[in-house]
């Protein structure tokens, strides 16, 4: 009888820790699917910008690229003798100044930055950028390059995504310049995700692809900057959308030999030319695509 008593209860033990094993299993597979599922949507992952889903991504950040491809397009152009930046700033209110909310704003005497984002934090970065500047310019009595620049802001985005008390920045920027002792032109992205890549040409924003294509158009190696001021105002106004989008304004600014390789404004008068020559390109493709109709 105990050897009986001991078979059933063993019978019973190991029935009962087989059927245990498969409701835990069955479990588990269905824990492992619930998972799967919120990685896919970011359900229970995006709650912090410390914390990675099981496919390896961290949706804060992905959420902050979100933010810079749905506001308005910002360009730089690096061509032979310097560098353009030009920002497609929308008209939100007919009361607003032109001249408040920029888009490209002046860093140091060779430096220029566009930025697209949420423009609060997109005006943290500029006066991030700022102080780099001039704390590089206390220390070694220079310009800072446009590099060193570039890879100090990386780093300081690139924190923002460390931690769960704070969120990454819902902004990019474009750097662009001429370095003092070269005047080697420079264009460099940085992203909220902290990479910088140097560009020939780069664009941010939700008509970023579409001025990709238009840059990979032109020759920028030989273009001059006047030349690449009336480009790169084609480049905007083919990207905007009349229909979808507000009005706006075309912002634009360069380091070139007309400004003695010092950060300035385009002058309005070849702004306005710029534009002229846009929209009469444009019209002049409009009238060839009727006529193929």
């Amino acid at each position: 009888e105990s050897n009986l008593g001991r078979r059933k209860e063993g019978g019973k033990e190991e029935k009962g820790g087989s059927k245990g094993w498969k409701e835990e299993g069955g479990k588990e597979e269905k824990g492992v699917a619930r998972v799967g599922n919120m990685s896919s949507v970011g359900t229970g992952y995006d709650l912090s910008a410390s914390t990675f889903s099981p496919d390896g991504r961290v949706f804060q950040i992905n959420y902050a690229l979100k933010a810079v491809e749905n506001s308005s397009t910002s360009v730089a152009l690096r061509v032979k003798d310097g560098v353009i930046l030009g920002a497609e700033k929308l008209v939100i209110s007919k009361m607003i100044s032109p001249e408040s909310g920029r888009r490209v704003h002046m860093v140091d005497h060779g430096i220029g930055v566009a930025i697209s984002g949420f423009v609060a934090d997109a005006r943290q970065l500029v006066a991030r950028c700022q102080e780099e500047a001039f704390s590089y310019r206390d220390i070694f009595g220079s310009t800072i390059p446009v590099r060193v620049l570039a890879q100090r802001m990386a780093n300081y985005m690139q924190v923002y995504t460390l931690y769960s008390y704070v969120r990454p920045f819902g902004a990019s920027i474009l750097i662009a310049g001429v370095d003092e002792e070269n005047h080697q032109p420079q264009v460099f992205q940085v992203e909220p995700t902290g990479i910088t890549v140097g560009c020939f040409g780069a664009a941010i924003g939700k008509g970023r692809q579409s001025a990709k294509t238009e840059m990979e158009k032109l020759d920028l190696a030989n273009l001059t900057c006047e030349e690449a001021v009336k480009e790169l105002a084609k480049i905007i106004h083919t990207i905007h959308d009349d229909i979808k989008d507000k009005n706006f304004i075309l912002e634009l600014g360069w380091v070139s030999p007309q400004s003695n390789y010092k950060y300035e404004r385009v002058p309005r008068e070849l702004v306005a030319q710029a534009e002229k020559a846009a929209k009469e390109a444009l019209g002049d493709l409009s009238d060839m695509e009727e006529e193929d109709i």
